[in-house]
Order: structure tokens, then C-alpha cells, then sequence
């Protein structure tokens, strides 16, 4: 009787260290779960950032191909004669330009203030250059071709006329 009471305190103990032993696994293997599932989270997070990210910027080689059109209309107002500004059908045509404007806006598109700004290579590009007293070195006296910014970002400089 004896002899198995011993046995029986035997396996009791051999039972509360091997529940100990499961308990230990049991938590390092909720710890790594819970690490797995943190890092996977953060990872969906940061995907989706990046995707968002990219979509934000994945019309800038549409928008690049309509700011030539935009650059004629420009220059068609530019060397419109007098007799012909105040003509309607003139009038309608170019109202295009406004619409093309308001797509633009519409996708985070702004056109960058040059004409007597300070020159700054970040957003223009100097395509001529003239001598001037009356300004100072640096100054924008013209902009050839307008520059624009998508959401802060530069999508074409500015071509520019500087003083030297």
C-alpha cells in the first residue's frame, strides 16, 4: 500500500511538471502568435500605404500627356488677335482650356507661380537668360512654359526666362 502511494506521489509530480513543461509551451507559443499577428498587421498597414501611394501617382503619366494640349491653348490666347477675343465661338473653344484646368485640380494638379518669383531650381528650369539693371539676378522676368505640382510633388518645371 505503501508502495503505491509512492508510485501514486511519483506520478503526480512527474504529472505537475510535465503540466508545468505544457504551460511554458503553451505561453511562448501565444507570445509568437501574438508577435506573428502584430508583424502581419503592421505589414497590411504599410501595404496598404504603399498602394495608396502608388494609385495617388499612377495618373501622372496621363496628366503629363494632356499638359502639351493645355501648353497650346496657352499660346493659341497668347497670339489670339483683338478682333477675334471677344468672338463667341472663340469664346467656346477655349472654355476647353477651363475644363482641362478644373480635370487637373480635380486629380491634385497646380500650376507653379513663376512670373516674378525668385528662381528655384526645385521647380524651374532656366531656358534663356537676359541683362537687366532694374532687377535683381535671379528674378523670373518670363515664363515660356508653365510648370505644375501633383499633390505637392513636382510633376513638370517650368520653363523660364531669368535675369543674369
Amino acid at each position: 500500500m505503501e508502495e503505491e502511494k509512492k508510485a501514486e506521489e511519483l506520478n503526480l509530480d512527474e504529472l505537475k511538471k510535465a503540466l508545468e513543461e505544457y504551460q511554458k509551451q503553451k505561453d511562448e507559443y501565444l507570445a509568437g502568435w501574438q508577435r506573428a499577428r502584430a508583424d502581419f498587421l503592421n505589414y497590411k498597414k504599410e501595404e496598404m500605404e504603399r498602394i495608396e501611394e502608388l494609385l495617388k501617382y499612377a495618373g501622372e503619366v496621363m496628366l503629363l500627356k494632356i499638359l502639351p494640349i493645355l501648353d497650346n491653348f496657352y499660346l493659341a490666347m497668347k497670339n489670339l488677335p483683338e478682333n477675334l477675343a471677344k468672338d463667341e465661338n472663340v469664346k467656346g473653344v477655349l472654355q476647353i482650356q477651363n475644363q482641362i484646368l478644373d480635370f487637373l485640380k480635380s486629380q491634385g494638379v497646380k500650376e507653379i507661380k513663376s512670373t516674378g518669383e525668385k528662381f528655384d531650381p526645385n521647380f524651374h528650369e532656366v531656358v534663356e537668360t537676359a541683362e537687366s539693371q532694374a532687377q535683381e539676378s535671379g528674378a523670373i522676368i518670363e515664363e515660356i512654359q508653365k510648370g505644375y505640382t501633383i499633390n505637392g510633388r513636382l510633376l513638370r518645371p517650368a520653363k523660364v526666362k531669368v535675369i543674369r
